[in-house]
């Protein structure tokens, strides 16, 4: 099977296919032309491909596509009532994952404000996680980059379906390992520099932009933090600071070697006050020693002056390793085939961008 790339963006879906070493076809068709679609999913277990579309005062959509038929929409989570008052409007599906190689059918969805919700019927009904969305932790949640909390990142233990990890912005890090019916907060280690000093180390505080874990060492996790990138190599319990980074330890998005799970790359911006490239100089960085060291992945980047951001689901790495792909607010796409070493641009013109999956 040739791999794809799929390209969620501000005004549509786009996908591109690999035809041959160095060779990337956009097709034809666009799916959900001039529609903002803020997450994908195409599901190993089944090939079932799901697209959520954020469209502003109509709501959040979500549609489903089987391997053999056209797209049809099917219900997106929505909140219960509470209290005879309608529960809180769902503004944003952030992630969506599938649950264990032994659950099939089942997805896992977070979303803003911070709630996890799961179907057992591949997203034709959802059922919101009241265990997560009762702890009373989440009172103090907040907003980061939006105003209010959200869940973007859900790791699925692949050995243990029951064994859940996912991280919030801005509530830390949280494991389940009954399959959700209880929640454990977790993250000794990280630190929020943008808190009190006598807060800092609040776990319920923390603001990790992306968590993602290696599929073959799945107790070895990395996170893009707001205050920088942060190690685990025991399932999320206790995280060490990485300080070696340059030319920054800001950003959104994280990638890890499926194979290695010493190998990681991450896109630097400068933090805050200018979200763009350092010096006007986009590149990836790499590490492969578990963040003892990183280099600078720019073969094939652009040497003038850039200002590209990539948002926290816009860098992906295929099931062997090899092939990257990463897209950024500017719309500009890029794919490296051997691990980051050179990149290619396969299009200038797309629409803000996302998210990027390949499969």
């Amino acid at each position: 099977m040739l791999p794809t790339l799929r390209v969620g963006t501000r005004k549509g879906l786009f996908t591109f296919t690999r035809t041959a070493p160095g060779q990337w076809q956009a097709d034809e068709s666009v799916d959900f032309l001039a529609e903002p679609v803020s997450m994908l999913l195409r599901d190993p277990r089944d090939g079932y491909l799901y697209a959520a579309l954020n469209l502003g005062h109509f709501g959040v959509k979500l549609h489903r596509r089987t391997p053999a038929n056209d797209w049809e929409e099917i219900q997106a989570p929505k909140f219960p009532s509470q209290e005879d008052k309608d529960g809180p409007t769902l503004e944003l599906l952030w992630e969506l994952v599938p649950g264990g190689t032994d659950q099939p059918g089942k997805l896992w969805a977070g979303t803003i404000p911070g709630g996890l919700f799961v179907s057992e019927d591949r997203g034709n009904s959802w059922t919101l996680n009241e265990s997560l969305w009762n702890r009373p932790e989440r009172e103090q949640w907040f907003g980061g980059g939006y105003d209010q909390p959200g869940i973007h990142s859900i790791c699925v233990h692949p050995k243990d379906s029951q064994n859940i990890r996912l991280a919030i912005s801005c509530g830390g890090v949280w494991e389940s390992v009954d399959g959700g019916e209880q929640w454990n907060l977790i993250g000794e280690g990280m630190r929020a520099a943008y808190m009190p000093p006598e807060q800092a180390d609040a776990l319920e505080s923390q603001d990790p932009h992306r968590m993602v874990s290696c599929p073959s060492a799945p107790e070895k996790l990395w996170i893009q933090h707001h205050n920088g990138i942060f190690h685990s190599d025991n399932g999320g319990r206790q995280w060490q600071e990485i300080t070696t980074a340059a030319p920054s330890n800001f950003g959104f998005a994280v990638a890890v070697h499926p194979n290695d799970p010493d190998k990681a790359w991450f896109i630097p911006a400068v933090k805050d006050e200018s979200r763009v490239p350092v010096d006007s100089k986009l590149v990836v960085m790499q590490t492969t020693d578990g963040g003892k060291s990183f280099h600078s992945q720019d073969n094939g980047l652009p040497d003038c002056p850039s200002y590209d951001l990539v948002y926290r689901h816009s860098l992906d790495i295929d099931s062997s390793g090899s092939i990257l792909a990463f897209g950024s607010t500017t719309g500009n796409l890029w794919v490296s085939e051997d691990e980051g070493d050179q990149w290619q641009c396969i299009s200038n013109y797309l629409p803000p961008i996302y998210v990027v999956k390949l499969d």
